[in-house]
């Protein structure tokens, strides 16, 4: 399936700004059962610097700076993604991997491979998920047991978080404590990922932080409104003699070919879609679009719109 992404930020400054810089990691990746066909990236006023690279995740990051005044900050990226989760998913290898059990699995991050020592660094604290809260430790082993599948104790964990918490959006920012969101059992796709990575890595285990979009569908006899989706987020633990999986427990489901992988990485830290400096004076707005849908229904609309 061909997707069309489309991803707009806008921020507009009370009294401009005489300088930025910023990152973006908007750009979706390839790999095998994900192929980024096309990708363009529009930033008003154009930068005085502008480069990409990849980072140390393998994520894309494109750094660019602004010198001169300007009172808002536009940027769009527009994406053509190709999705066959069949191309991505190897059944006789994943059946192999679905029956490695939790005992297994830290046994074989013991080694000194290179795959397990890059593996590894997936179980350590990073900037937004600290090790040593009893609270989620407690909750993670009531699905955890030594000899019990990495994967099926990692599918019920998903299921948990999906049916005790409640998506509130605006009850959490960036800089709610995992604490707090674990206390309320409230919060949005973001805060749900970094507790289930918090509960995987609180058991020795690796686990890492996926964001991306996820194709959205109107209620029935209902149109879907350009602009009105969000990125999203999930989280990815990995199985020995198979590799990665992802787990979305904001939707209780395995990410197929509705999802697209834009960035991994510890945390949401990480893998901000837009985050920099400004020189600025008062008051800051953001503003957030983004739509996702198939390339053929998105052509179809887009046609019947330059006919009215």
């Amino acid at each position: 399936m061909i997707f069309d992404l489309w991803h707009k930020t806008k921020y507009t400054y009370e009294h401009g700004a005489s300088f930025c810089h910023n990152m973006t990691t908007i750009k979706p990746k390839t790999f095998p059962g994900q192929t980024l066909l096309d990708y363009n990236l529009e930033i008003t006023p154009t930068p005085t610097d502008l480069s990409e690279r990849l980072d140390f995740f393998g994520n894309a990051v494109t750094r660019f700076s602004i010198q001169q005044h300007h009172k808002e900050l536009l940027v769009i990226a527009r994406s053509k993604v190709e999705r066959n989760y069949e191309a991505q998913i190897n059944d006789e290898q994943f059946s192999i991997g679905k029956k490695v059990t939790i005992e297994d699995t830290l046994k074989h991050l013991k080694k000194t491979d290179a795959d397990s020592i890059d593996v590894r660094q997936f179980v350590m604290p990073s900037p937004l998920i600290s090790k040593g809260n009893e609270d989620i430790a407690n909750y993670a082993s009531k699905s955890f047991k030594p000899q019990r599948s990495f994967y099926e104790a990692t599918y019920e964990l998903m299921q948990r978080i999906y049916t005790d918490f409640d998506f509130v959006p605006g009850f959490t920012n960036i800089a709610t404590p995992l604490t707090e969101v674990m206390t309320a059992k409230k919060g949005v796709c973001q805060d749900f990922a970094q507790i289930a990575i918090a509960c995987v890595r609180s058991m020795g285990l690796p686990a890492k932080y996926v964001s991306g979009y996820i194709e959205t569908v109107p209620p029935e006899g209902k149109e879907k409104l350009i602009g009105t989706d969000a990125s999203h987020a999930w989280f990815s633990v990995y199985l020995p003699n198979f590799g990665w999986v992802d787990f979305d427990p904001t939707n209780n489901q395995i990410p197929k070919d509705q999802h697209i992988v834009v960035a991994h990485g510890r945390d949401y830290y990480d893998v901000p879609p837009l985050k920099g400096v400004i020189y600025s004076m008062g008051k800051n707005k953001m503003e957030v679009s983004v739509d996702l849908r198939p390339a053929t229904s998105h052509l179809n609309q887009m046609q019947s719109q330059s006919q009215q």
